[in-house]
Parts: C-alpha cells; sequence; structure tokens
C-alpha cells in the first residue's frame, strides 16, 4: 500500500501548488478591465518618466531615444487618432481572423473531424501526447498562426481517441509557444533572428574572426533542443496535464451555448469513417493537392512577383509573408470541396453561415482585444519597453560576471522580458545589438548568443497575460469550460514552462561542456 500512497502523494502536492496558482490569477478582474488598468498605470509610468528625463541610448543609434509621456498634448492626440488604427491594425487580427473564417468552413463541414478520425482513429492512445508535441515544436512553419490552427486540431484529435480534448488542446498551445523559436527544420524565424544578428555583427572588429550567422547557423542545436523538448511536451500532456484535467472533473464536451458544435465533437469521438466521408475526403484530398501544386508552380515560375528582388524565395520574399493566405486558401477550398460530397455545404449561403459560426467563437477575443491593443500600442510609441529592456542588459552587463554565468543570466533576462515583449523578432532587435557584442568581446560567437535567446525567447511566453495568443486560447478553452479564466490557464501551462525552461537550459549546458558546434560552421567559442 505504500507505493500507492506515495505515488498520490505528488500529483496532490503540485495540485495544491497549482490550484494556488489558478485561484491567485483568476482573481484578477476581466481581461478587459485588467488590459484597461494596465494600459493606465503604464500612462502614469510614461508621464513620471519623460518629466524625469528619463531616456535610453539605444546602441547603434546616434540619438537617445527619450521616454514620451502619455498625459501631454502629444501623448493625448497620438492616443484619438489613432484609436481605430491601434485596434484594426492589430497584428493578431490580421493573421487569426482570415484564418477563423476559413477553419470555420473546414470545421462546419466536418472536413476536420473526418480528417482526425481517419488519420488518428488507428493510432494507439498513448502515442498522441507525443504526436501533438512533435506538431506543435515544429509548429513555428507556419508564424504565429500555428497558435490558431494547431490546439483546435489536437484537441479533435484526443476526442477522436476518447482522452480530453482540452488535454490536447492546452498541451497543443504549450508546445507551440513554449518552444517556439526552435524547430527540427529551418523556418522563417530562423531567418528573422539571423538577419538582425548579422546586421549587428557589422560593428563588431573583424580581428575577432567571428563566424558568419545564417539560416542554419543554430541547426544542430535546435534539432537537439527540439527532441528534447517534444519528449517532455508529450510527457507533461500524459502525465500532469490530463491527469489533472481528470481530478478536476473538467468537461470534456462543448458547452450548452454551443450545441450544434457539441453534436460534432461527440460524432468525432467515433473512430469509424462512412464511405461518404471517405469519398468526401479523397476529394478534398485532390482539391488540397491541386492547390499545393498551383502556388507552387506560381511561385517558382521565372519572374515571379512571389520571389525577392533578384530571385528566389529565402529569406524574405513575397512568398514567405503569405503564409495566412495559403491557409485560408487551403482550409476554405477543402472545406468546401469535402461539404459538396457529403452534403453539408450546397450553397454559397452555406459557407457564409459557416464562416460566421467559426467568427462567432471569437467574439471574447475581440473584446479583449480593443485593450490590449490599446495597451501595447502604448508600450511601443512610448518607448518604455525599450526603456527596461536596455536598462535591465545594462544591468546585467555590470554585473561583471564573465562566461557562462553571464550566459544563464541573460536567458534569465530574457525570459523576463518576454513577459512584456512577446515579439521575439522585436525582442532580439533590442537584445542583440547589446549582447552580441558584449558576449563577442568575452569570447563567445554571436550564433551561440543567439542560440541562448531562444530559450528565454519562448518558455515564458504562454503565461503571459500579455501574448493575445493566451486571449485567444481562453476563448477556445472557455467552449468547453466556460468558468475558466487567465488564472486557470496560467496554472495548467505553468509546468510546460518550468520544464521547458530547464531542460532547454540542459541542452544548451551540454553543448557548452562539450564544446559542441551550434549549426554547420558555427561553434560556442571565439578562435
Amino acid at each position: 500500500m505504500m507505493p500507492s500512497t506515495t505515488t498520490a502523494a505528488g500529483p496532490r502536492r503540485l495540485d495544491r501548488v497549482l490550484d494556488l496558482v489558478e485561484r491567485a490569477g483568476n482573481r484578477l478582474p476581466h481581461p478587459l478591465v485588467l488590459f484597461a488598468g494596465l494600459f493606465l498605470v503604464t500612462a502614469l509610468l510614461t508621464t513620471l518618466l519623460a518629466a524625469s528625463g528619463a531616456e535610453v541610448q539605444v546602441p547603434g543609434e546616434e540619438e537617445p531615444q527619450p521616454v514620451r509621456s502619455f498625459f501631454s498634448g502629444e501623448g493625448l492626440t497620438w492616443f484619438t487618432t489613432t484609436l481605430g488604427e491601434n485596434y484594426i491594425g492589430f497584428p493578431p487580427l490580421v493573421n487569426v481572423l482570415p484564418i477563423v473564417l476559413a477553419v470555420g468552413i473546414a470545421e462546419g463541414s466536418g472536413l476536420l473531424s473526418a480528417a482526425i478520425r481517419r488519420l488518428f482513429g488507428s493510432a494507439p492512445r498513448w502515442l498522441l501526447p507525443y504526436v501533438v508535441a512533435l506538431v506543435g515544436v515544429n509548429g513555428n512553419l507556419m508564424s504565429d498562426t500555428s497558435f490558431v490552427v494547431i490546439p483546435p486540431l489536437a484537441a479533435l484529435v484526443f476526442a477522436a481517441a476518447g482522452r480530453h480534448p482540452l488535454a490536447g488542446m492546452i498541451g497543443g498551445f504549450a508546445a507551440v509557444g513554449a518552444s517556439f523559436s526552435t524547430a527540427m527544420i529551418p523556418s522563417p524565424i530562423d531567418a528573422n533572428f539571423s538577419g538582425i544578428t548579422a546586421s549587428v555583427m557589422e560593428s563588431l572588429p573583424a580581428s575577432l574572426g567571428a563566424a558568419p550567422v545564417t539560416v542554419v547557423s543554430n541547426y544542430w542545436i535546435n534539432l537537439a533542443s527540439s527532441l528534447v523538448l517534444v519528449v517532455a511536451c508529450g510527457f507533461l500532456i500524459d502525465r500532469v496535464l490530463e491527469p489533472r484535467l481528470e481530478r478536476a472533473g473538467v468537461p470534456r464536451t462543448l458547452a450548452p451555448e454551443d450545441d450544434g458544435a457539441a453534436a460534432g465533437s461527440e460524432a468525432s469521438a467515433d473512430g469509424s469513417i462512412s464511405p461518404l466521408e471517405r469519398r468526401g475526403l479523397r476529394w478534398a484530398a485532390a482539391s488540397l493537392v491541386a492547390v499545393v501544386v498551383l502556388i507552387a508552380a506560381l511561385a517558382t515560375v521565372p519572374g515571379s512577383p512571389w520571389q525577392k528582388e533578384g530571385g528566389g524565395l529565402l529569406p524574405d520574399s513575397p512568398f514567405m509573408g503569405s503564409i495566412v493566405f495559403y491557409l485560408v486558401v487551403a482550409f476554405s477550398v477543402t472545406g468546401i470541396v469535402y461539404g459538396a460530397i457529403a452534403g453539408t455545404v450546397r450553397s454559397g449561403a452555406d459557407v457564409a453561415a459557416l464562416m460566421g459560426q467559426g467568427l462567432r467563437s471569437m467574439t471574447g477575443f475581440l473584446v479583449v482585444a480593443f485593450a490590449l491593443a490599446q495597451f501595447l500600442a502604448l508600450f511601443s510609441w512610448s518607448g518604455i519597453g525599450t526603456y527596461l529592456a536596455v536598462h535591465g542588459a545594462a544591468l546585467l552587463e555590470h554585473a561583471d560576471l564573465g562566461g557562462l554565468p553571464v550566459v544563464l543570466g541573460f536567458v534569465v533576462l530574457c525570459a523576463l522580458t518576454n513577459l512584456l515583449i512577446t515579439s521575439g523578432t522585436s525582442m532580439w532587435g533590442l537584445m542583440a545589438v547589446v549582447f552580441v557584442p558584449m558576449l563577442a568581446l568575452s569570447g563567445l560567437e554571436p550564433a551561440f548568443v543567439q542560440a541562448a535567446f531562444r530559450i528565454g525567447d519562448s518558455s515564458t511566453q504562454i503565461i503571459t497575460p500579455l501574448s493575445p495568443y493566451l486571449i485567444v486560447l481562453l476563448g477556445m478553452v472557455r467552449r468547453y469550460e466556460p468558468g475558466a479564466g487567465l488564472g486557470t490557464l496560467v496554472a495548467r501551462l505553468l509546468p510546460f514552462t518550468l520544464v521547458f525552461l530547464t531542460a532547454w537550459t540542459a541542452v544548451l549546458l551540454v553543448f557548452w561542456g562539450l564544446d559542441l558546434p551550434v549549426g554547420p560552421g558555427n561553434g560556442i567559442r571565439l578562435g
């Protein structure tokens, strides 16, 4: 009897800790009120800093950047003239809404449910958490759209296998976000990071002999990190997240107000595929192949307008900037084709109704996004984000710890800064200009510094309320669990953050200790 008691004690202790986190988080006001309050606090802080003459010298810039006051003529007119622009131009809306409209067609027509049952109906249940983790960890190939596409599909995968759909949904989100800066295949993020690093390296003395940084300069450590994080994520979904959901009695079916969708969800738990569904899937697959071939042909034909200037598609080109378009076309075309065969889409009115049904699930996010967009716009316009990041870097530099302690301190600083600046490209733009030269002069390759940045940039991304995609996830979760709040999500995601941060740092330490190359032609130490 003693082993079972000891085994049960671990989950109970973990549940108590996470329950405290959940209760504390759920005492926060509604996200709309929370972000409105943060807006006012930030507005007051910018005014106080501006009144004291606060400014920051960004390395590489000729003039210091002052903190701009919200409660000033400039600040008030900025706000009143850009209120709508701040909201409508909010980047997550640009990505999320078109995809949600298209996914609404694919989901409402029955395509996603049938495809999941066809693909995973015979897969062993124990393997599914690791499949979701594998897809999620490599989700950055779709850029930010992976936050919108992968979690609901993971929920369908779990439901089709008779497992808890929220374990798939939340675990899929954790896999995407907490490992967002790494993948087994080079992605657009690698191009963004390497481009920033290469531009900063132009200011380094040639005598240092730093190796050039390219898209694959972190490939070996990315590959190793991805494999470790897939195993860690699958284990957490299977042994921590899903058991905790079951112990808490979290519903497996959609809430009553989503009765129509709930029926589809229940049907998806049946692993069988009817002949009509199988025929619809064949036609949908054929249409997807046709779309992919057409896009590839248009992008690769000589003189294609989707190529960058001078030809080619990587790293930056109209082709790489059209990922949202490709997903919209893929989900829309395959959903309509499937629906026409299966009889769920008979007219343009049906297509419009399915798009509206998809958009309906996003209404909560659209409301919260209004306040969140204004807060993040103020954070950027005032310069307070840059002020905090640069001064935090200066404190670490002045600590003069040297070597590995500075690298680990850099990882922690990035993890903390990521709670405020959720854009990895923006944050690396700030961090690189300080830490690439500083650590290069300490004998470390810029490619290694870039690899260390990825850890802090990703691990805490899933638990910051400033992430717009956490609000998107909250809307998805509330379809099953209407009483869920931000504290609920943070408590369920916190183990992923802590384990990913620890495991990923351990990989970095292994590379450091064995002096392994972090990528083809890129080592750790200069010379």
